[in-house]
């Protein structure tokens, strides 16, 4: 799927005391909370994900059971406090005695940005802002409510 770019600081920090961590452990860290974050995924049964952290590029290896599987592992990486970067080397494999599946189109995925809503990020690329709730429900469970968006936070955008 390649490289993406992500704002390092956009992810939720829960950090509230200070100690000194090496970068290892940091790393490993970052590695266990996108690893707990794919499991809460709803559609990624069947996912084999490798997960590599080191500095701010998180490297994914493994297969996903689709296209939508593996954007929404790239969103858990990717909106992880201090990750800049997914390095996405997975591939889309069926589970083993199901059909494989269909290519899909690719989703676009955007960078909310100052004034944002998901309305207005549907009509600029649905061209109808109602159709919103199409962008929320892509991004669960990493969005919990349509009207608490982050700016600097990564949305994937599906295709209709």
């Amino acid at each position: 799927m390649g490289l993406f770019d992500f704002l390092s600081d956009a992810g939720e920090d829960k950090v509230t005391e200070t100690a000194e961590v090496s970068p290892q452990r940091v790393n490993q860290l970052r590695e266990e909370n996108i690893a707990r974050m794919v499991t809460q995924l709803e559609d990624v049964d069947g996912a084999q994900v490798g997960i590599r952290v080191s500095g701010d590029t998180a490297v994914l290896t493994g297969s996903a059971p689709s296209q939508e599987a593996m954007e929404k592992i790239v969103l858990c990486a990717g909106n992880q406090y201090g990750i800049a970067q997914v390095d996405c080397q997975m591939q889309v494999d069926a589970p083993a005695g199901a059909e494989a599946p269909a290519p899909a189109a690719e989703s676009t995925f955007y960078t909310v940005q100052p004034g944002d809503t998901l309305g207005k990020i549907a009509q600029a690329h649905y061209g109808a802002a109602s159709k919103y709730m199409a962008i929320f429900e892509a991004n669960q469970p990493m969005l919990t409510d349509p009207d608490k968006i982050k700016v600097g936070q990564s949305l994937r955008i599906p295709p209709l």
